[in-house]
């Protein structure tokens, strides 16, 4: 028995949504690359899921694995030989802390990528979507509080993050040569322009 509660961001199970919409602004795009962290317990399922959501889209998907910062930079450096024509960062708290190194060697190699949060969006990245973080750790302050007034944590289930959000740079999509279709747009819950 375990007292185990709390949100859970579902960042690994979004992986499918995210690649079908980063095709959906790239539909041209047959090479695309996964950015993995292979230090991560969950790299390897995501990375088959995402092959898996490739398949179903007509797409080939190569896996990137990169554990530091001297990997990233190779990976970069080595996409246009690897006929990479779009990018997909997954979800990992080594790229949450190198959203301004990732979102800059997006830009400079003129790959469109999508991203799993919107702070990579903030800093001049393309597209992203994901859990609001703002959002979710409301959700998880609620959990705290109740728990403070004595509320066994084995009682309170584990909770999904109730908010997500897609967030577009127009800016960054011009940059790249790119038009947002109007339908992404318009499901946007926010547009940098």
């Amino acid at each position: 028995m375990s007292n185990l509660t709390g949100v859970a961001f579902m960042f690994t199970r979004l992986g499918e949504k995210n690649l079908a919409t980063l095709h959906e602004l790239v539909p041209n795009a047959v090479v695309m690359g996964a950015l993995v962290n292979p230090n991560n317990p969950n790299a390897e399922p995501q990375a088959r899921d995402l092959q898996a959501a490739a398949r179903t889209l007509g797409l080939q998907l190569v896996i990137l694995a990169a554990g530091n910062d001297r990997e990233i930079d190779s990976i970069f450096a080595t996409l246009r030989e690897r006929q990479i024509e779009a990018l997909l960062v997954t979800a990992d708290g080594f790229f949450f802390g190198l959203q301004d190194k990732l979102a800059t060697l997006a830009a400079r190699h003129a790959v469109p990528t999508f991203y799993p949060l919107s702070d990579y969006v903030a800093t001049g990245g393309l597209i992203s979507y994901g859990a609001n973080l703002s959002e979710s750790w409301r959700q998880a302050g609620v959990y705290v509080g109740r728990i403070v007034k004595g509320a066994k944590p084995a009682d309170l289930p584990v909770i999904q993050s109730a908010k997500f959000e897609l967030v577009i740079n127009l800016k960054a999509a011009k940059a790249l040569g790119l038009t947002v279709p109007l339908t992404l747009q318009a499901a946007a819950d926010e547009v940098i322009e």
